[in-house]
């Protein structure tokens, strides 16, 4: 399912980043991928896949509603939400990460929304 949202080699970045984070509890690594719906306000910014169940993904997700915040997010759901005209989330193959998460988050916070 997730093939559709991301790359393989993204994937395994996120998966890496997911390992690194059950030792390092001070990891804060840049996302790996952005996701959006192009009929709504939804954005993901993922940094990493729970290496022992690979639906679970977590970052930064803002619905919308002024209220970003950090944690996991189901990959199958995300493969079915569908925004008001029906379009499928989708990844922004144009974002490059200049920082990491927590600092994606903290400026989320400050605007009641994910800017990246």
């Amino acid at each position: 399912m997730s093939s559709s949202l991301f790359t393989e080699n993204q994937r395994l970045t996120l998966v890496a980043n997911g390992l690194r984070s059950n030792w390092d509890d001070h990891f804060d690594p840049t996302p790996v991928v952005k996701l959006f719906t192009p009929d709504a306000n939804c954005t993901w910014l993922l940094s990493e896949l729970d290496p022992t169940d690979q639906d679970r993904a977590f970052g930064l997700c803002d619905l919308g509603l002024g209220c970003p915040e950090l944690g996991y997010v189901s990959l199958i759901e995300l493969a079915r939400i569908r925004g008001p005209f029906g379009l499928p989330v989708e990844q922004d193959r144009r974002f490059r990460a200049n920082k990491p998460l927590s600092a994606y988050a903290a400026e989320a916070q400050t605007t009641s929304r994910v800017q990246a």
